[in-house]
C-alpha cells in the first residue's frame, strides 16, 4: 500500500471552538496514539473545555482522560516547563503563546512559551509521552507537575531525577481506590526538588495530601527531555510501561514512531478528486474517529495484557476498553471498525464483554466504569453489528448472556445500567409515559436493541429466542399514533399523553422533539414507512421536516439547551444534524424511493456543516466524524446489527479502501463535483446495481463500486427486489 503523508491534513483542534451553551464539536485537542490509554493536550484554562484555539496564553500539557466535557476528566495532571523565577501557583503561570509558533498534530505539539522563552515538544505513545523542553542555558529550569482536586501521593528523588506518586482525581465511575500512577524522569541532573501546594514549598520531599504539585529543576537550563508514564495499577506498572513503550530511545525516534503509526490509520483510505477544504476536514474526522473507546489494559511482565477494572478495583487478566458513549457510537463508529479495522473491533468488543464480567451489566455509558447517561442499551446493538459483519473473534456467549440481561432484569433506577421501564415494556408493548421519562424513545430505542439481541440469537441458533426478541422489535409500533403521525408518550391505560406540541422538547422524548424522535427504527424501514402511510406519504413527511422553521418548545428541559441552539443556527429545518438521533433520517429517503433527495440532502450537509475546524454540534467520541467518512464515500450503516450500507452520494472523483485483508475497494465517481450531487447510475465490479443498498461482505471482497453522477435528480422508484433490508420485509 502506498504511504502518503497525511498528518498535515489531520486537525486535532476540529471541534474545540465551543462553549457551554453552543457546541461546534466539544472535543479536544488531543494529542495520542489510536485509542490510547491516556491522552496529551495543552490547556489554555481550567475545566473540562480545557483548550480554546482563540486563546493566548498557555497553562501547560495536560495529561487527560476525558472523553466528554459532560461528562469530566480522570487520572489528569498538568505539566508546565518554567525558565527564571520559579512560580507555582495556577494563576502565576501563564504563558503568552502564538500560533505561528505551534505545532498541533495527531503525533505531536509544539510551542514557544514565549514568557519563558521555552519552546517545549510533545509525542506520545500509548500510556506514556516524552517532553522535549529547549530552555534558556545558563537559567533555572524546571518541570512543574501539578495535580488536580483529589488525593494524591507525591515523591521525588532528587539523586535519580524522578518524581512518582499517583492521584484519585475523577468524576465518577470508579471505585475507592482508584488512582492514576505516574513516573516522570528527567535526563539532566537536579539541582532542585521540591513539593508544593496552594503555590508554597512543602518541606518534605514525600506526602500524600489533596491536588499537590511537585517540580524538578536543572540549574542551567539547556534541552531536557522528560519521560513520563502512567498506569492504573502502580507506579512500578508505570516504570515498565515506560520501558516496554520508550526504553532507551530518543524524542525524534519515537516521535517519528507516533508519525508512523498515524500515518498507518489515516492511510487506509485514499482520496482523490478533492478539495484542500474536503482533505483537511476528511482525515481530520478519520483522525477522530480512531480516539476513542480507550484501551484500559496494560502488560505485565510475560507481556500478557491486564488491567485495573473500573468496576470491582480488582487486577484481572485480558483487555478492557473504556470511555465511550453506546447511545452515541453504535450509530457509526463501530460499523467503520468492521470495515477499516476488524481486529481491533473484535478486541474492543472482548473488552465490552469483559467488563460484564466484572461489572454484572454492560454498561450504557462508560468512563471509565459505569455512568449514567442517554437511554437504551445500545452495546447490544456493537455486538449484534460485530457479529453479522463476520467479527466474531469475541466470546459471543457470554456477550449474549449481557444482552439477555438488559431485555429482561430491571438495572438501577440512576440508569447506570439497564432499562429502566424494562418491565412493562415487555408486559405492556411500550414504556408507560407516565411512569418513565422519554418514554416513546425508550420504547423505539428497547425495540431496536431487542432487534439487536435477535440477530446474535441467530447466530447461535437460539431460535425460540429469536422469535421472541423478533416479536419485541415490532414494538416501537406501540407508541406511533395516526391521529397525530408521531411516535408519542402513551400512558400505562392505553391513552395518549395529552395536550400534543410536536416542536416540544424533552417528556417523552431525548434530546428532541416528535419531529427528531419519530424516525428512530433504523431495524423496520418498511414498518416505519407504512406507518406513515406508505413511500409518498413519508417522502412528504421528510420533505416537510427539512422545510419548516427551525422551531422549538423547551419542554421539560426547562430552558434553552444546546441542542435547541445549534438546531436552530442553520437552515434545515427539523432536521438537527447536531445530535444524533436523526443520522440516518437522510437516508430513510433512499428506503422510500426517492434516493435523489438522500443525494441531494446528504451532500448539503458534507458541505454545510463540517469544516476543518468545526462540527455543527457535539462529536460523542468519533461517532460524528465517522458519519462524515461514510457519507463522503457514498455509503451509510443504516442499521448497525445487518450487514449492509445504503447507498448515498460520494463527495469525491475516487477514494480507495485498504481493507484488513489485503484487498482493495475502490469507490470511483469520475466525472463528480460540486454541482453534480445526484447518482444516475450505478456499478458494482462491472455489473449494474438497482438496489439501494449493498452488502458488507461483497465490499469486504474488494473490487469497484462505480457511481456515474449528474447534476439532475434522477427519479428512479425502487423495484420490490431491490429495496433494502428490513425488519417486515426480511
Amino acid at each position: 500500500m502506498e504511504q502518503r503523508d497525511l498528518l498535515e491534513y489531520a486537525h486535532p483542534a476540529q471541534g474545540t471552538e465551543s462553549v457551554h451553551a453552543f457546541s461546534q464539536g466539544n472535543t479536544l485537542p488531543l494529542v495520542a496514539r489510536p485509542f490510547a490509554m491516556t491522552h496529551w493536550g495543552p490547556q489554555t484554562e481550567e475545566g473540562n473545555r480545557f483548550y480554546k484555539p482563540s486563546a493566548r496564553q498557555i497553562q501547560g500539557i495536560r495529561a487527560t482522560h476525558q472523553p466528554s466535557p459532560w461528562i469530566g476528566d480522570y487520572g489528569h495532571f498538568l505539566l508546565c516547563p518554567q525558565s527564571g523565577r520559579r512560580l507555582l501557583g495556577a494563576g502565576q503561570r501563564n504563558s503568552t503563546f502564538r500560533p505561528d509558533d505551534t505545532t498541533l498534530s495527531p503525533h505531536y505539539f509544539k510551542t514557544v512559551m514565549r514568557r519563558y522563552r521555552t519552546t517545549v515538544e510533545c509525542t506520545p505513545t500509548e500510556r506514556c509521552a516524552l517532553l522535549r523542553m529547549h530552555f534558556p542555558n545558563e537559567e533555572p529550569a524546571r518541570l512543574i507537575v501539578d495535580l488536580f482536586d483529589g488525593a494524591c501521593h507525591l515523591e521525588v528523588d532528587r539523586a535519580r531525577g524522578t518524581l512518582s506518586g499517583f492521584t484519585r482525581a475523577n468524576s465518577g465511575g470508579v471505585p475507592d481506590n482508584f488512582a492514576l500512577y505516574f513516573y516522570v524522569e528527567l535526563d539532566a541532573a537536579i539541582s532542585v526538588v521540591g513539593l508544593f501546594a496552594d503555590g508554597q514549598v512543602r518541606p518534605h520531599t514525600t506526602e500524600d495530601g489533596d491536588g499537590l504539585g511537585a517540580f524538578l529543576e536543572v540549574a542551567a537550563g539547556g534541552t531536557v527531555t522528560a519521560r513520563i508514564a502512567t498506569s492504573f495499577i502502580s507506579v512500578e506498572q508505570a516504570q515498565r510501561n515506560l520501558s516496554r513503550e520508550v526504553g532507551e530511545r530518543s524524542f525524534d525516534d519515537v516521535l517519528a514512531e507516533s508519525a508512523a503509526t498515524w500515518n498507518g490509520v489515516l492511510n487506509r483510505i485514499h482520496i482523490d478528486g478533492a478539495t484542500e477544504t474536503q482533505m483537511h476536514t476528511f482525515y481530520s474526522c478519520l483522525y477522530r474517529a480512531h480516539l476513542f473507546p480507550r484501551a484500559f489494559y496494560e502488560y505485565d511482565e510475560s507481556g500478557s495484557p491486564y488491567h485495573y477494572s473500573p468496576y470491582d478495583g480488582q487486577l484481572h487478566p485480558g483487555v478492557l476498553y473504556a470511555d465511550n458513549g453506546f447511545w452515541d457510537t453504535h450509530r457509526t463508529v463501530y460499523p467503520l471498525l468492521a470495515l477499516l479495522d476488524p481486529a481491533r473491533l473484535a478486541e474492543i468488543v472482548e473488552g465490552w464483554v469483559q467488563a460484564y464480567r466484572e461489572g454484572g451489566w454492560f454498561p450504557k455509558w462508560t468512563s471509565p466504569g459505569y455512568r449514567a447517561c442517554m437511554i437504551g442499551t445500545h452495546l447490544d446493538a456493537v455486538v449484534a453489528d460485530a457479529v453479522v459483519r463476520g467479527v466474531t473473534d469475541f466470546d459471543v456467549e457470554t456477550a449474549y448472556k449481557a444482552m439477555l440481561k438488559n431485555a429482561n432484569e430491571v438495572g438501577d433506577e440512576a440508569g447506570n445500567y439497564g432499562r429502566r421501564g424494562i418491565r412493562a415494556f415487555a408486559e405492556l408493548g411500550w414504556v408507560p409515559h407516565d411512569e418513565v421519562d422519554h418514554a416513546a424513545s425508550r420504547t423505539q430505542d428497547f425495540a431496536y436493541n431487542d432487534f439487536c439481541l435477535a440477530q446474535v440469537a441467530h447466530y447461535l441458533g437460539r431460535a425460540e429466542d429469536y422469535q421472541t426478541y423478533r416479536e419485541r422489535a415490532f414494538y416501537y409500533k406501540n407508541t406511533f399514533n395516526d391521529a397525530t403521525g408521531f411516535m408519542q408518550g402513551r400512558l400505562r391505560d392505553g391513552s395518549w399523553e395529552t395536550p400534543f406540541d410536536e416542536f416540544r422538547w424533552g417528556g417523552a422524548y431525548i434530546e428532541g422533539s416528535a419531529w427528531q424522535c419519530t424516525w428512530a427504527v433504523p431495524h423496520d424501514a418498511a414498518g416505519l414507512i407504512d406507518l406513515l402511510g406508505g413511500a409518498e406519504k413519508t417522502v412528504e413527511k421528510l420533505d416537510h421536516m427539512l422545510a419548516l422553521p427551525p422551531h422549538f418548545e423547551v419542554g421539560s428541559y426547562n430552558c434553552e439547551i444546546h441542542e435547541m441552539t445549534e438546531m436552530a443556527a442553520v437552515d434545515f429545518g427539523q432536521y438537527a444534524h447536531s445530535n444524533q438521533p436523526v443520522h440516518h433520517v437522510l437516508y430513510l429517503y433512499a428506503y422510500a424511493g426517492s434516493a435523489h433527495r438522500t443525494q441531494y440532502w446528504v451532500r448539503r450537509v458534507l458541505d454545510d456543516l463540517y469544516t476543518p475546524h468545526m462540527f455543527c454540534g457535539d462529536e460523542d467520541n468519533g461517532e460524528m466524524a465517522s458519519w462524515y467518512i461514510f457519507s463522503a464515500l457514498g455509503l451509510f450503516p443504516f442499521c448497525p446489527g445487518h450487514p449492509s450500507y445504503v447507498l448515498g452520494s460520494p463527495l469525491f472523483r475516487s477514494a480507495t479502501i485498504h481493507l484488513q485483508n489485503g484487498r482493495e475497494l475502490r469507490i470511483e465517481a469520475p466525472n463528480n463535483s460540486s454541482n453534480t450531487p445526484y447518482v444516475q447510475w450505478t456499478e458494482f465490479n462491472g455489473q449494474a446495481h438497482s438496489a439501494a443498498d449493498v452488502a458488507h461482505d461483497a465490499l469486504l471482497e474488494g473490487g469497484t463500486l462505480r457511481f456515474t453522477m449528474t447534476d439532475q435528480p434522477v427519479e428512479r422508484p425502487l423495484a420490490e427486489k431491490d429495496r433494502p433490508f428490513s425488519l417486515s420485509n426480511e
